[in-house]
């Protein structure tokens, strides 16, 4: 399996989203984003150990990082590999002695796990490209208006042959990137699983 070197860019709560949080990667060598919406307790257990604040009695994720040390074991890798019916699915990767177990998780776990232990984190190939969304210019410090002119002048000679749907694709795809920096994610996620659902009818045509 092909597969990305990812890590945690950000951490954001929608408080439309009953809850829920976004957890944001972006690809290591690269500036395709990955946007995860996760569950609140699964939010706190990873921004408390991001942010190296230590609770008062070990949370679920601690326990399980004890366990796993105290049993000679070692995770090595950690791997979000599929998207099914728009759930991402985890895998993690222990080592045991000389055998290499993966073990089904969600990726919120995994990654809770993987900030505990320095966990190299990878999402699939696959996942990336159904998933992921590529910024329209790279964030820095100062705006490069040039290159974004560009981008605007090359975006629309690339619509001009396009379908009707290819547009309507395009067009979801920079809703998605206003949402992301708007930290709108759950019209973030609404607009990806529209994304993913005219894509696959596309490549289906």
């Amino acid at each position: 399996m092909n597969k990305v070197l990812v890590d945690i860019l950000g951490l954001s709560a929608s408080p439309s989203a009953g809850g829920a949080y976004a957890l944001l990667l972006k690809e290591t060598y690269g500036v395709r984003r990955l946007p995860i919406i996760i569950g609140s307790f699964e939010a706190q257990s990873i921004a408390l150990e991001l942010e190296g604040i230590k609770p008062p009695r070990p949370l679920t994720h601690d326990l399980l990082k004890n366990l796993i040390d105290h049993l000679g074991a070692t995770i090595t890798e950690v791997i979000i590999d599929e998207l099914r019916e728009n759930t991402f699915y985890a895998k993690i990767r222990l080592d045991v002695s000389t055998l290499v177990h993966e073990i089904d998780a969600r990726p919120s776990d995994a990654i809770a796990l993987a900030v505990r232990t320095g966990t190299p984190l990878f999402v699939s190939d696959e996942v990336m490209r159904v998933a992921a969304y590529t910024p329209s210019s790279e964030d820095t410090d100062e705006e490069n208006t040039d290159t974004f002119d560009e981008d605007i002048e090359n975006g629309e000679k690339i619509e001009e042959d396009k379908t009707p749907q290819e547009l309507k694709l395009a067009q979801l795809r920079d809703w998605l990137r206003e949402a992301i920096d708007k930290e709108d994610y759950e019209r973030a996620a609404k607009l990806r699983d529209e994304i993913n659902r005219l894509g696959n009818s596309t490549s289906q045509n």
